[in-house]
């Protein structure tokens, strides 16, 4: 059976909170690996954070992977933030280097992610399983694809035991990706990141700040459909389901889904790639 795992953002709001159980209720049947929960840049979600990982660790009995930035953080802040996912049982984390919040001076104790995985390790040792991030279009920030590369491998090196990606939709950047990983020494499992389409507008307003490329035909296809919302997601189902199929046949790990905290958009693809499960 193929590892999937899904993401979730932190509710703020009794609707949001209302929202998120809904969603949970019906994607928990999937059987996730895992869950992981986002975190604010700077602390900005913590508290919700942490709540959030509890509700889905203890009470819904899900193996939670909290975010954590570190970003505008001291050593202090994320060792007490270490600890208290210890205490809760928690045994994954998602590593990253987060980004710096509007009208903060300081980057923080840890300028980089490796620096949080080297930190991770060095105060907790093997208790967490740790993943990271990698692009394969690369980073927006990356002076070059093969300074990200670079930094990626120092990633792993750190202690990473493995790498989610940013979203993408053209499968053969992700191949390209992972074999020049591979020639640089790099073996850990790097998982595909999955965005089902729920809302165009939305999409390429977060690909624009996260560097994710919408292909032209996608963008085309898509403006066609005009206000047809049931053939958007039809067809944006069809389409995500291909390339996971594609991802899967040519090798993949395993897949990330980003769910934005909706189960009806990551069902419509997983109900396409397997019915039964």
């Amino acid at each position: 059976m193929t590892p999937i795992s899904f993401e979730f953002f932190p509710p703020k709001t009794d609707d949001q909170r209302s929202t998120l159980e809904k969603t949970v209720a019906q994607l928990r049947p999937r059987a996730p690996q895992y869950v992981s929960m986002t975190f604010g840049a700077g602390g900005s979600t913590l508290s919700y954070t942490l709540e959030a990982v509890r509700e889905l660790h203890v009470r819904h009995g899900l193996d939670a992977a909290p975010h954590l930035s570190c970003m505008g953080g001291t050593r202090a802040e994320i060792r007490d933030l270490l600890q208290a996912y210890r205490a809760l049982g928690v045994r994954r984390i998602v590593a990253l280097r987060g980004d710096l919040p509007s009208g903060m001076a300081s980057f923080g104790d840890l300028r980089y992610a490796s620096d949080l995985v080297e930190f991770i390790r060095a105060e907790t040792g093997d208790h967490f399983h740790i993943e990271v991030a990698c692009y394969p279009e690369v980073h927006p920030q990356a002076a070059d694809a093969h300074a990200d590369l670079a930094h990626f491998k120092r990633k792993i090196q750190a202690g990473a035991d493995g790498a989610i990606t940013q979203y993408f939709y053209n499968p053969d950047g992700y191949f390209r990706f992972v074999d020049a990983a591979r020639r640089l020494g790099v073996d850990a499992p790097i998982v595909p990141g999955i965005m089902p389409i729920a809302n165009f507008s939305q999409l390429r307003r977060f690909s624009e700040l996260c560097g994710a490329e919408i292909p032209r035909w996608l963008t085309k296809r898509l403006a066609a459909f005009g206000d047809d919302a049931d053939a958007i997601r039809e067809f944006s189902a069809d389409v995500v389901a291909d390339l996971c199929r594609t991802l899967l046949e040519r090798g993949a790990p395993g897949l990330h889904f980003y769910t934005l905290n909706r189960a009806r958009p990551t069902l419509a693809v997983l109900e396409r790639l397997d019915p039964a499960r």
